[in-house]
């Protein structure tokens, strides 16, 4: 369900940005499998409402939930619809 990326040399990311939206369970699913990967890892998540922000609506429409490492700017996607533990591991 998600493209795969090679693995990079990126630094790891101190961010996860999940953009979401309410009433989506597959929003919910990610959120709540997120918490036992990033429990004592120090890892900001901020979570961004795609419906609160046009251009962001736009872009990602219907392709909800997605998990960026880094922030909605500059950084890059990990997995949408589904969490992909292991590319969320290897971000860290």
């Amino acid at each position: 369900m998600h493209a795969t990326a090679p693995r990079s040399s990126r630094a790891p990311a101190r961010r996860l940005t999940l953009l979401s939206r309410a009433y989506c369970h597959l929003c919910d699913d990610m959120r709540a499998a997120l918490v036992p990967l990033l429990a004592r890892r120090g890892i900001d998540l901020v979570e961004i409402d795609v419906d609160t922000d046009p251009r962001l609506e736009a872009q990602f429409g219907e392709r909800v939930p997605v998990l960026l490492a880094g922030d909605v700017e500059s950084g890059h996607e990990l997995c949408h619809y589904v969490l992909d533990p292991q590319r969320v591991r290897d971000a860290l």
